[in-house]
């Protein structure tokens, strides 16, 4: 039963809770994009405490609070269950068992998925935060929800810290770095088979969440309480930003943009992906 709990809740954690909104709103066009979203769902998207954020590091303030985190799970070499293409982004859906703490977190979290923004290849940035106005190539983000909860969807997104996103700027490698890194040569390998909408691949074992992000330094972050940045654009996120970039080949990072459409074969390919900056909410850092 817990096992299906949790299969609901990471299908619902990105499209949102209410389907009017995950078939409305877009990236690509007047009628739906985010500049009508605060119409399509009032509620949140015209909130108060939005995200993403511009990061100004000269006023982030120190919170000795922020410590280390623990990433159970994280090294695992099977908990990346399979890939999808949502018709907004490419998520990564992960078996149960996968936990973090520490960091500052009132309790453990459950990890569930992670997804991607970018923008139009390398050249065009598509990161969501920004650093003192630096826009990245693109952005990670690790989603997870309250254990207590156990999935209660009702109950994560009505507590205003129910869930945690881990947000990772990935950078293009400079031309004197090892190309690929060759966890992320393994990850783009399953996006041909994700070219079109609700099109989803199983993972096969191989590589972890640690392989992903290997080489980023994750006791350095940034921390504020925000939103989902897609409809319903929920207030219920506790966001960590980490100040070192994941390091990703042009080459890799350009398939995201030349390889996955937003739905069947005649529509265009899944670009600018991400939602621009929101009013600035307070930063503390470690």
């Amino acid at each position: 039963m817990k096992f299906l709990v949790t299969t609901v809740f990471v299908a619902w954690i990105l499209i949102s809770s209410a389907q009017c909104a995950s078939n409305t709103w877009c990236y690509h066009l007047p009628t739906c994009n985010e500049a009508v979203w605060p119409a399509i769902v009032p509620l949140y998207c015209d909130g108060t405490r939005q995200s993403p954020i511009d990061i100004v590091p000269s006023d982030a303030k120190p919170d000795p609070e922020l410590t280390q985190f623990t990433f159970h799970n994280f090294d695992s070499k099977s908990a990346l269950e399979s890939m999808e293409n949502t018709g907004q982004t490419v998520k990564v859906n992960f078996k149960s068992g996968m936990t973090i703490s520490g960091g500052g977190l009132s309790e453990p979290y459950d990890s569930l998925q992670f997804h991607l923004h970018w923008g139009n290849g390398a050249s065009h940035a598509g990161s969501e935060h920004t650093v003192d106005g630096k826009r990245y190539p693109m952005e990670l983000h690790i989603v997870s929800g309250k254990s207590h909860y156990n999935g209660n969807l009702t109950q994560t997104i009505a507590d205003p810290t129910g869930l945690s996103v881990l947000g990772f700027f990935i950078e293009e490698m400079s031309n004197d770095e090892i190309e690929e890194p060759a966890s992320w040569k393994m990850l783009t390998s399953y996006l041909g088979s994700i070219l079109y909408k609700d099109d989803s691949v199983l993972m096969e074992p191989g590589i972890s969440l640690d392989d992903l992000l290997d080489g980023v330094d994750r006791t350095n972050y940034y921390r504020y309480l925000g939103s989902l940045t897609s409809p319903d654009c929920n207030e219920a996120v506790v966001w960590t930003v980490f100040k070192e970039p994941i390091k990703v080949s042009k080459d890799l990072i350009d398939l995201f943009s030349t390889t996955v459409h937003i739905s069947d074969s005649s529509s265009p390919f899944m670009i600018n992906n991400y939602r621009n900056i929101q009013p600035m909410q307070p930063v503390m850092t470690n």
